[in-house]
């Protein structure tokens, strides 16, 4: 079996879940690797877009952020953020909304606004991702799984996933979502469809629940089910490398 990175199985895991023909509102960094790696294999014609108005980019560079041109080579189109924001999001058409956040809470709220640990401090915001979750049909979410990341509930919500569960979220007058997954470096968890609580449907290989459980700050629950997340192909790690010039 290959050797691989943490951030590469959870690029692989992510990527595998979108579809051919979906439509992705993409975010930078670990989103942008998953959903390029799907469209390089089994998802050619996934249509993926960046909040500024960039439509299937293919750039040769990578770019310091969202809006360097060297992210916007060979796209497709063009159409700003009233075309985004406005044209595809709101309009109800986009299939997948993949973010990544700095903090999260059972309910898969999303903060990168404000932290309060060792002292308030303010973060980058929300840029398109608040608009990003509320108006996608599923949203996908991938970062780092740590305690301090994983609490009982966010210091502010930038994002709404779930809300306070069940129906809330559509009691305060947002859009039902079919449904939050994220992807982490110990597991894939994803959104009871009654509860709206997070609840591991996948472990990875060499992970253990009481892993699991020491590094996340709330009750965390496992599905009887579970599953062993599969390991990265050859091909998916090779694809994923000459992409990103070396490996993520």
């Amino acid at each position: 079996m290959a050797d691989y990175s943490t951030n590469e199985l959870m690029a692989v895991t992510a990527a595998r879940r979108l579809q051919n023909g979906m439509i992705v509102a993409v975010g930078l960094g670990l989103p942008q690797i998953a959903s390029f790696l799907a469209k390089a294999t089994h998802a050619p014609d996934l249509t993926m877009f960046y909040e500024v108005g960039v439509v299937n980019p293919q750039p040769v560079d990578p770019g310091v952020g969202i809006a360097d041109p060297r992210l916007w080579y060979g796209n497709d189109s063009y159409t700003g953020l009233m075309g985004t924001l406005g044209e595809i999001l709101q309009k109800g058409i986009c299939d997948i909304g993949f973010l990544g956040s700095l903090q999260l809470d059972r309910y898969a709220n999303l903060n990168s606004s404000i932290v309060t640990e060792g002292g308030l401090k303010h973060l980058t915001g929300s840029g398109g991702a608040a608009d990003i979750a509320t108006f996608s049909k599923n949203v996908f979410v991938i970062m780092r799984h740590e305690k301090r990341k994983f609490v009982e509930q966010v210091d502010w919500v930038t994002s709404v996933g779930c809300y306070k569960g069940k129906k809330t979220r559509v009691e305060e007058g947002l859009p039902k979502t079919a449904g939050v997954t994220v992807f982490t470096n110990l597991c894939v968890m994803e959104s009871g469809e009654e509860s709206g609580e997070l609840e591991v449907v996948s472990i990875h290989p060499g992970v253990t629940v009481e892993q699991l459980k020491e590094n996340t700050g709330f009750d965390v629950i496992i599905r009887d089910d579970l599953l062993l997340t599969p390991e990265p192909t050859e091909e998916e790690l090779s694809v994923l490398r000459f992409q990103n010039k070396g490996g993520v």
